[in-house]
């Protein structure tokens, strides 16, 4: 869910008595989870409350689990965690973004250090791709006739 999308539903749009109509509870109730912290609707310039989809999106939760019979205790405590638990899965998948930028930068290093090794090497075209295939550098492969043993005399 992108910003843009998240503002939307941040949007102070509906009255309380929309909200209510919404969200099938009282006027009155809406006032109460507003004194108890569970929602914090925004308010226009005269002070009227206005509800944002998201807040009535967090008052359905609120009455489907008071339905459940848990009290409103119970209930600051589940939407506590589950925002808390919102908030690590935004980080987490941050991480994994900045995971993969990394190691697409370390795939990008080590080209570049290929093609260095490459460019400065004299050898045959073989015998670098031979020895960068096998993980060695091309300095390497222009050592591998000179290792063998020396013929006898």
């Amino acid at each position: 869910m992108g910003r843009s999308d998240s503002e939307g539903r941040d949007k102070p749009l509906y009255m309380i008595s929309v909200a209510a109509e919404l969200t099938g509870m009282h006027p009155q109730t809406l006032r109460v989870y507003e004194q108890k912290g569970l929602v914090t609707p925004g308010r226009s310039r005269g002070n009227t409350r206005l509800y944002s989809q998201s807040d009535i999106e967090r008052l359905n939760l609120i009455s489907k689990l008071t339905d459940e019979g848990i009290n409103l205790a119970g209930v600051v405590r589940i939407i506590d965690m589950r925002e808390r638990m919102r908030r690590r899965d935004d980080e987490l998948e941050e991480l994994r973004r900045r995971v993969r930028e990394l190691e697409d930068e370390v795939h990008e290093f080590r080209m570049q250090e290929k093609i260095t090794e490459l460019a400065r090497y004299d050898g045959s075209p073989e015998q670098i791709m031979h020895r960068l295939l096998l993980g060695g550098s091309p300095d390497e492969a222009d050592n591998t006739e000179d290792d063998a043993a020396p013929e006898p005399e």
